[in-house]
């Protein structure tokens, strides 16, 4: 559960004279942060304010963000005109707001918070880093720290999960902290100025200011209102029935031969597995969360709330969902990822969007999503496979959305039908039913570790380079793992392997566990 905290003073900062009112905004593409800006500028103007903005982009998203900075004064009465800064200077800044909540520890960080001044303004939700993503396992960043700082860090503080209220209302997360900067009385402006300032932006004026609203009586509510805390995916409801036979027919197996503790956990792999594949890809998968189930019944799985099987409903889908160039391609020409990419970036329907994708699939993903026989067929012709692999390597810049190449990756991603005769999933289904032995056999006299070996999956992922790397550290667990498998600490040697893994790219880490075990054998 979120804590949410709201500290307010509702003075504000008081007509600028001597020096100017700051404003920092850090926000992430799509988030409304140049709108959010633009509507604080026209604030100040529209009371005859002089106001200066400035920005400095990130990186790329989601791995930087960009950092908004407004100042703000009303000229003198000889009618002379300010000099504003065009950064935000560490211990000098009115306000900072965040869309995300690790924004606004890096705010701290950088000093642009301090305790003295600042009015802090911030969104609890998260948004993933590349780098949280980009590990086989949960690497997500931990928020305590920005929370503990948070109290200590702000004179004033203003801090809801924003994202939810703005998607509750159909708009952006802009919209919210501009009404939360409103309720704070951080700036000297009528609540009805802000209002005219989202009127003559023009576009989603209605979902702004309902946004706009709901921000500001929830900073006003303060402490009084609650977050809920979160359901457990495991308790998820399913669904009664669904509309369509089949899909309803899946549906009915997974209640009746699941335990109630699995259901939404398989609920949502079933769902991962059918629009990865097909209909019948789904029967396959309860036909095995099944023969799975009746092991864990038979390791007395109940006294354990089915935990074998509720990780099993998880991984065992991670497994039957693999990357290949068919799921890449797919990706790549849906239109909710087209329509996202639009929204993010504010494109009108008077603008045309492209984009350019650099891909440089190896030979050996080429070749593995051909039938067996002809993949084996090129493999076995080294000069022809030679030649094919140095005009692959040179890689390709992808216009994703021009006819010749949205046309090719289309085809490439309605290939899925012949997916099940390819080299890869060949390989896949192998490599899963080798997985699925072994943390059967090991649940029959250990219940924890087959638990362990399931979640050994965590590690693979990815495709090209990256499914490698993960395919080894796999390899290497579970060598390890098989070989003390007939000590009662098994299990907690196979977590510890597990989470040197996933937390260490060069595999210094796993490697030194990995010695120690051997030490003990």
């Amino acid at each position: 559960m979120k804590d949410d905290t709201v500290k307010l003073n509702l003075k504000a900062a008081g007509p600028a004279t001597e020096r100017p009112i700051s404003v920092a905004i850090v926000a992430m593409g799509g988030q409304g942060g140049g709108v959010l800006t633009g509507w604080i500028v026209s604030l100040a103007e529209s009371r005859g304010w002089i106001a200066q903005s400035t920005s400095v982009p990130g990186v790329a998203q989601r791995t930087g963000a960009t950092i908004y900075y407004v100042e703000m004064m009303p000229p003198d009465d000889a009618g002379r005109q300010p000099i504003l800064a065009q950064m935000p200077t560490p211990g000098d800044v009115d306000i900072v707001m965040a869309s995300e909540y690790m924004e606004a520890g890096r705010s701290i960080l950088r000093g642009i918070v301090t305790p003295e001044r600042t009015t802090l303004i911030a969104s609890n939700h998260r948004s993933l880093a590349v780098s949280e993503k980009m590990a086989p396992g949960d690497s997500i960043a931990d928020s305590g720290a920005v929370t503990n700082a948070i109290g200590v860090a702000a004179l004033r503080e203003v801090i809801f999960d924003m994202n939810a209220v703005a998607v509750k209302n159909g708009s952006v997360i802009s919209a919210a902290l501009f009404g939360s900067l409103a309720a704070s009385g951080a700036l000297p402006f009528e609540r009805e100025t802000y209002y005219e300032v989202i009127r003559k932006g023009g576009k989603g004026v209605e979902a702004s200011i309902r946004t706009f609203d709901a921000a500001y009586d929830r900073t006003l509510a303060g402490e009084e209102q609650q977050s809920q805390p979160e359901e457990s995916t495991a308790k998820l409801p399913i669904p009664a029935s669904l509309a369509a036979p089949k899909a309803d027919h899946l549906l009915q197996r997974l209640r009746n031969e699941l335990p109630q503790e699995a259901h939404g956990m398989a609920f949502l792999g079933l769902q991962k597995v059918v629009q990865f594949q097909d209909i019948s890809y789904g029967e396959e998968y309860l036909d095995l969360l099944d023969q799975l189930h009746i092991c864990d019944r038979s390791a007395d799985g109940e006294a354990k709330d089915w935990l074998f099987t509720e990780q099993a409903a998880k991984y065992l889908a991670n497994a039957m969902t693999y990357d290949d160039l068919m799921r890449v391609a797919g990706l790549k020409t849906r239109l909710k990822r087209r329509e996202r990419i639009e929204r993010e970036l504010g494109i009108s329907d008077k603008q045309i969007l492209q984009t350019t994708e650099y891909m440089h699939p190896r030979m050996e993903e080429f070749v593995s999503v051909l039938p067996v026989g002809l993949a084996r067929w090129l493999i076995g012709r080294k000069s022809i496979y030679g030649w094919l692999d140095r005009r692959i390597n040179k890689g390709r810049r992808v216009k994703t959305y021009s006819l010749h190449w949205f046309l090719a990756l289309y085809f490439v991603g309605s290939m899925k039908r012949i997916r099940r005769l390819s080299l890869r999933h060949l390989e896949e289904v192998a490599h899963r039913d080798d997985w699925l032995e072994k943390a059967k056999t090991a649940l029959a006299s250990n219940y924890e570790l087959g638990v362990e070996i399931l979640r050994f999956r965590r590690l693979i992922k990815g495709y090209s380079d990256t499914h490698v790397r993960g395919r080894s550290k796999f390899d290497k667990v579970m060598r390890t793992t098989l070989k003390i498998a007939d000590r009662d600490d098994a299990a907690t040697w196979a977590r510890l392997m597990l989470a040197s893994a996933i937390k260490d790219p060069s595999q210094d880490g796993l490697d030194g566990t990995i010695r120690t075990i051997e030490t003990m054998a």
